[in-house]
C-alpha cells in the first residue's frame, strides 16, 4: 500500500493552496481530485469575473497579474494551473476518494477510485479535506425540482436566447447571470424571498441591473418564493398571492452546501447549524489528524471571495503539524 505523509482530497485554490505551504513546510502531499483542477472555477460563468482582487487570490507566493482590475474565470484557470504544475504539485485527478478509515497503529486508510473504476488505496498519517461546496446544491423541496429545465449553475447564456428564464436568488450569481441573459434576449424574471436587493451584490455591478430593473427589461419579484415549477409555468408565492408565470427553463441559484455524508462517514461531527467542526487556529476536526481547509470550512454562504481567507488555512495545518512533530 503507498504511504503518504498528507493526502489533500481536492484539487481546489484552497487544497493547491494548502499542499504548497505543506511543502514549503518540509511536509509533502498528495491531492486526489475527483475531476479536474480547480473544478469549481471551470464550472463558473464563462466570462465571469471575480469580486476579489487578483493579489487577493494569490497562492504559494506567485503573483497573480490580470489584464482587469478584477481577474476573468479564464485567467484564475492558467493561474491556478501554471502554479500546480511550476511546482511539481502531486495531483491524481479524476480519482474519487470513496472512504477514509482509520488504520491499525495510527493514520488512515484512504480508499479512492479512479474514471476507470478501478480502487487504490494509500496509508496517510493525515488527511486535509479541502472539497469545496459545489458539487452539493441548496435543494428548495418543491415539486417540479428534479425535471430537466431546472439547474443549479450557469454557465454561458447563448441557449436561453428567446426563452422565459426565471432566477431563484438574490446573490451575486443570481444578478450576473440575469445579466448576461438580458443581453441575450431572453425574458427574465428574478425570483428572491429577500426585501430588498442582498447587500452582498458588487457594488459595480447593482446600478445596471437596478436601471434594467426600472426599464422593465429584467423582472424582480422580492419577498416571493417558487412553490413548484411545472412544464410550462412556475408557481410564485409572495405576499400579494399566487401567481403563474410562463417560464421555460428555472436557474435555481440557491448556493451550496459541503458534503455533510462524506464528512460524517469519516467522523467529522456537525454543528447545530450544520457545519462541520473543527479548531479555527488549527484547521483540524474532532477527528485528530483530519483537518478542513478552504470553502468547505466556511460558516457562511459559500462564494468566490472565500479563497481570499481559505487559502491561508493550509499554513495553519502546516503549523500544527510540525507543532505536534516537536511535541513527538
Amino acid at each position: 500500500m503507498q504511504t503518504e505523509q498528507v493526502i489533500i482530497i481536492g484539487a481546489g485554490p484552497c487544497g493547491l493552496a494548502a499542499a504548497l505551504e505543506l511543502k514549503a513546510a518540509g511536509i509533502e502531499a498528495l491531492i486526489i481530485e475527483k475531476r479536474n483542477v480547480v473544478h469549481s472555477i471551470s464550472q463558473y460563468p464563462v466570462n465571469m469575473f471575480f469580486f476579489s482582487s487578483a493579489e487577493l487570490l494569490e497562492i504559494g507566493g506567485v503573483p497573480f497579474t490580470s489584464a482587469q482590475a478584477k481577474p476573468s474565470r479564464l485567467e484564475a484557470l492558467n493561474y491556478y494551473r501554471t502554479v500546480a504544475l511550476r511546482n511539481r504539485v502531486r495531483i491524481r485527478a479524476y480519482e474519487t476518494v470513496t472512504a477514509v478509515d482509520a488504520a491499525a497503529g495510527g493514520g488512515f486508510v484512504v480508499t479512492s477510485e479512479d474514471r476507470y473504476g478501478e480502487a487504490h488505496q494509500c496509508h496517510a498519517a493525515h488527511v486535509v479535506v479541502a472539497t469545496g461546496y459545489f458539487d452539493h446544491p441548496n435543494l428548495l423541496g418543491i415539486p417540479g425540482e428534479t425535471s430537466d429545465k431546472v439547474t443549479h449553475f450557469f454557465r454561458e447564456a447563448h441557449p436561453y436566447t428567446g426563452m422565459k428564464v426565471a432566477i431563484i436568488g438574490g446573490s451575486n450569481s443570481a444578478i450576473d447571470a440575469a445579466l448576461e441573459l438580458e443581453k441575450v434576449g431572453a425574458e427574465v424574471t428574478v425570483v428572491y424571498r429577500g426585501e430588498d436587493y442582498s447587500p452582498s451584490i458588487k457594488p459595480w455591478v447593482l446600478p445596471i441591473f437596478q436601471s434594467l430593473a426600472a426599464k422593465s427589461r429584467i423582472a424582480i419579484r422580492f419577498r416571493s418564493r417558487v412553490v413548484a415549477i411545472e412544464p410550462r409555468r412556475i408557481v410564485v408565492e409572495s405576499s400579494a398571492g399566487t401567481e403563474h408565470l410562463d417560464n421555460d427553463f428555472v436557474l435555481a441559484l440557491t448556493g451550496f452546501h459541503p458534503d455533510r455524508q462524506f464528512l460524517s462517514r469519516i467522523g467529522v461531527t456537525m454543528e447545530a447549524e450544520g457545519y462541520p467542526t473543527f479548531h479555527e487556529e488549527t484547521m483540524e476536526t474532532n477527528v485528530p489528524d483530519i483537518y478542513l481547509a478552504g470553502v468547505v470550512a466556511s460558516r457562511h454562504e459559500a462564494n468566490e471571495i472565500f479563497i481570499e481567507t481559505g487559502r491561508f488555512h493550509g499554513r495553519k495545518i502546516a503549523a500544527h503539524l510540525l507543532a505536534k512533530r516537536g511535541r513527538s
